[in-house]
């Protein structure tokens, strides 16, 4: 039999730690306190340069992104000051010939050049070609509206109001060719005021019959600039009525269009007014009997010496433009 002792019982014993001096115990709690620190300390610290860089990533190249958190991107860049590249100043341009090309020197003694093909030509360009149709007038003596007075053939054709251009047409070579291959050469002597259509020519009717038959009235054309290889030399002619005044000055003969006349001045030269009668216009008389400077659409610059201020006169050089 199992004999049970009925004293007093013991009290649970508790789980203590044994601490041989307080001191001990305050060095282990800062040392614990450190660690504890560091440890937190270091993982903030991850945790920022995790973060920034994430942040870096996301901003360096907004634009590619898709997702909406590209969106506050966008508007902080757009609180910023805008850079943009400075704008070219609106400016009118011309469109450029298909066939325009660098002006070959000149071999005309006192010729320079004044400038490109395209800042002188304006709507009659070399090596374009227009189309219209062309028409027949009765040419008389060859006299027209550029005022150069009765021709020595009649191969001339009067030029479009519209490409007529204020007389930059006048003296200009032209071949035209029909729609069934038959081409002429005519000089333009003459202006077909409106009705005549852009890319119109109304040919002499001796000209006009080299086509067509003179009853057929209207045909289909296409027709260009020349350059004639045959050409003589230039005259100058003062316009009735000119004087040390006033006076008006005309080229004759060219090989190729005008696009400036100039005299010289106390003060340089000085360029004159066209007039749609295809006389350059001097009217205070400043310059009138003195150097005259003439430049073709190709920008050959010819100066002229030694005319005389005589009215309805026309008077020969001994210069001409080059052929292009």
């Amino acid at each position: 039999m199992r004999t049970t002792n009925h004293g007093p019982s013991e009290p649970p014993r508790k789980h203590r730690l044994t601490i041989g001096n307080p001191l001990t115990l305050l060095a282990v709690s800062v040392v614990v306190c450190l660690a504890a620190a560091l440890l937190i300390g270091g993982s903030t610290d991850a945790w920022r340069a995790t973060d920034e860089s994430a942040t870096a990533a996301q901003s360096s190249d907004p634009a590619d992104s898709d997702s909406p958190t590209a969106a506050p991107d966008a508007t902080i860049a757009s609180s910023q000051p805008p850079v943009t590249s400075p704008s070219p100043s609106p400016r009118r341009t011309r469109k450029p010939s298909p066939a325009s090309k660098p002006r070959t020197p000149s071999s005309t003694p006192r010729a320079e050049s004044a400038g490109s093909t395209r800042s002188l030509a304006d709507r009659i360009k070399p090596g374009v070609r227009y189309r219209g149709v062309a028409t027949a007038y009765e040419a008389g003596d060859g006299n027209g509206a550029c005022l150069f007075g009765p021709a020595d053939d009649l191969m001339i054709a009067a030029m479009n109001h519209t490409d007529y251009e204020t007389a930059r047409a006048c003296g200009a070579y032209v071949r035209v060719r029909a729609a069934n291959g038959a081409s002429i050469t005519v000089r333009i002597t003459n202006e077909c005021p409106l009705p005549c259509e852009p890319g119109q020519i109304d040919l002499s009717q001796q000209a006009f019959a080299k086509l067509a038959d003179l009853s057929v009235g209207r045909i289909p054309i296409t027709w260009k600039l020349l350059s004639p290889a045959e050409a003589g030399t230039i005259s100058i002619r003062y316009k009735d009525g000119s004087s040390q005044w006033w006076c008006a000055i005309q080229a004759i003969g060219h090989r190729n269009p005008v696009a400036a006349l100039e005299v010289r001045t106390g003060n340089g030269w000085r360029r004159l007014q066209r007039t749609d009668y295809n006389y350059f216009l001097a009217e205070d008389g400043n310059g009138c009997g003195r150097a005259i400077r003439i430049t073709d659409i190709y920008g050959e610059r010819l100066t002229i010496a030694g005319i005389a201020l005589e009215p309805d006169v026309a008077q020969p050089t001994r210069v001409q433009f080059a052929r292009h």
